[in-house]
């Protein structure tokens, strides 16, 4: 079943949850590491539950997990084994389930709005290598070996009852195309394809957005197509690509608005959640039906945009 399309009968929007890791550093985490917020799943998941709440409360239909940089490689590679690996990427699930069934036992959240959704997010293989690479897409390894790595977290995301797939921050067409065959091993599954672009036309990679969602149209396991971890300013662009060339609903969840130095590690640059919810209702009126933040947006950014999207639909 495609639950996207469930909701999407009732509900003209769906909302989805804003930035996990940066929400992880304000409350003290330290997530400077190559496991990123999956490092925080050892460390404390209590935290990332708190987070997923947080979400909730202000307003969002969905929680993507915090297994966007967990693989068992790379837990392997910090000294767990194989079985210890399984488990972590398994409590990323358990967490946002709890969090989500926490805030939907009180009656008075359930008023106006669908059951919240859990994804699973399937980070690119470059978040793996932890080196920017999702922002560039030449990993210079073939398909099958794209669907090798992919597989293990996909089969276990699955195996612990998320709602759908976030298949995100994808830079190339090639990795998108490896996720799809992969799908086919779970034909039970529906996935949303969301592409990290690098101007208002191309996805990371140089590929054009416009010939991705032609591509995704017609496969019947993509539920949604779309755009993440992406600057604003190119947002409304990349709706009208992908809606010239696509049916499917479309998904958006850009970052704040700052940059991000990669030099020196910092964001620069300004942002508020007036200006972002503002966005959002273009975005909305542009065609997107799916709408959230991405790096350093906040629980305010996505109460805000709650409001401004469905108080005034």
């Amino acid at each position: 079943m495609n639950p996207l399309k469930h909701i999407l009968k009732d509900f003209k929007v769906i909302i989805l949850d804003g930035a996990l890791a940066t929400e992880l550093e304000k409350i003290g985490c330290n997530i400077d590491d190559s496991l990123w917020s999956a490092k925080i799943l050892y460390e404390d998941p209590k935290i990332i539950e708190g987070v997923h709440y947080d979400y909730f409360v202000s307003g969002a239909d969905c929680a993507i997990t915090s297994s966007y940089q967990a693989t068992i490689r790379g837990f392997m590679e910090k000294g767990f084994k194989e079985d210890e690996a399984i488990e972590l990427i398994r409590l990323s699930v358990q967490v946002a389930k709890k969090a989500r069934d926490r805030f939907w036992k009180n009656p008075l959240n359930r008023i106006n709005r669908p059951k919240p959704l859990i994804a699973g997010s399937i980070g690119p293989y470059g978040a793996y290598l932890a080196d920017g690479s999702e922002y560039i897409g030449h990993y210079n390894i073939s398909e099958e070996e794209l669907m090798e790595f992919h597989r293990p977290r996909m089969k276990i995301l699955i195996e612990e009852g998320v709602d759908i797939l976030a298949c995100e921050t994808i830079p190339s067409l090639v990795e998108a195309q490896a996720i799809l065959k992969l799908l086919e091993e779970f034909p039970s599954v529906c996935s949303w394809i969301s592409f990290s672009a690098k101007d208002e036309l191309n996805i990371s990679e140089g590929t054009s957005l416009a010939k991705c969602a032609k591509y995704l149209d017609s496969n019947r396991q993509v539920a949604a197509i779309g755009v993440n971890c992406t600057p604003p300013k190119y947002i409304n662009s990349l709706i009208e690509q992908i809606s010239k060339n696509s049916s499917k609903p479309i998904i958006v969840y850009p970052n704040s608005g700052e940059e991000y130095d990669g030099i020196t590690k910092t964001w620069h640059g300004d942002s508020s959640s007036k200006a972002f919810s503002c966005s959002a209702k273009e975005w909305f009126d542009g065609g997107a039906r799916l709408i959230g933040g991405c790096c350093r947006t906040t629980p305010e950014d996505i109460k805000s945009t709650c409001k401004v999207l469905k108080n005034n639909l």
